[in-house]
């Protein structure tokens, strides 16, 4: 049976083995950003509150969203992986009290962009975020407290760590064993903490913190006792 040779070929004409990629089939793309946008919160709305609407999934920030110094009703939350996302959506028009809260899908860029609006607005205010009379109510019973040496925060990002807050009061004597992250029900960081210093003076004088950012974030300061430092870690142990 005779054979043929198959002709000779030019080096450079030989087939490429994928003659016609598909296109970006080598480019690996990034996961969606995991937020979800809220409309429709009460205007007395906290964090906790969120995270009670969201229970269940993995919240990893929180920012509320306000125009001047009050509250809009919405608000961004960024969750821990894409798919939860899904499940978030899931909640649009439940209940919070006697409001329903919509639920929308957001991107990485609106979120970066409320950021920086809420940071802009409250460097260049002061008080930040609330309204004149409620200010000055808490300014007041601020003013009038005693102090024990105890200091609560509130208003931290679920991020934050013990460095974060000894980076925060660098300016006075700290230890990373008088910094208490208080944990929710979960074992996730409830967005506030107390923290220990040497004195009563000491903890006058941080109060001059109160209402700064910490990253996005601004912190709210309180007086505190030994006595609710105790209750609150305990009561989530």
């Amino acid at each position: 049976m005779y054979n043929a040779s198959p002709p000779p070929q030019h080096p450079h004409s030989y087939p490429h083995p994928h003659p016609h990629p598909p296109p970006y089939a080598h480019i690996a793309q990034p996961p969606p950003f995991p937020v979800v946008r809220m409309r429709g919160l009460p205007f007395d709305c906290a964090e906790a509150d969120i995270i009670d609407f969201f229970h269940g999934l993995d919240i990893v920030d929180i920012l509320l969203v306000h125009k001047g110094e009050r509250f809009s009703g919405e608000a961004f939350c960024v969750l821990g992986y894409p798919l939860q996302v899904d499940f978030a959506l899931q909640r649009n028009k439940q209940n919070m009290g006697r409001r329903y809260i919509e639920v929308f899908r957001s991107k990485r860029q609106e979120y970066y962009k409320a950021i920086a609006n809420e940071v802009s607005e409250v460097q260049g205010r002061s008080p930040p975020r609330r309204s004149i009379r409620r200010a000055k109510s808490i300014d007041k019973s601020k003013d009038s407290a005693e102090h024990t040496g105890v200091l609560r925060l509130r208003g931290l990002p679920y991020s934050a760590r013990k460095n974060d807050l000894l980076d925060f009061f660098k300016d006075l004597v700290l230890s990373e064993d008088a910094v208490h992250i208080v944990l929710n029900s979960d074992g996730r960081p409830s967005g506030e903490a107390f923290v220990e210093f040497q004195s009563a003076d000491d903890s006058k004088e941080a109060m001059v913190k109160d209402r700064m950012t910490l990253g996005s974030r601004y912190i709210e300061l309180f007086p505190s006792s030994r006595e609710e430092l105790d209750e609150s870690v305990s009561r989530r142990r």
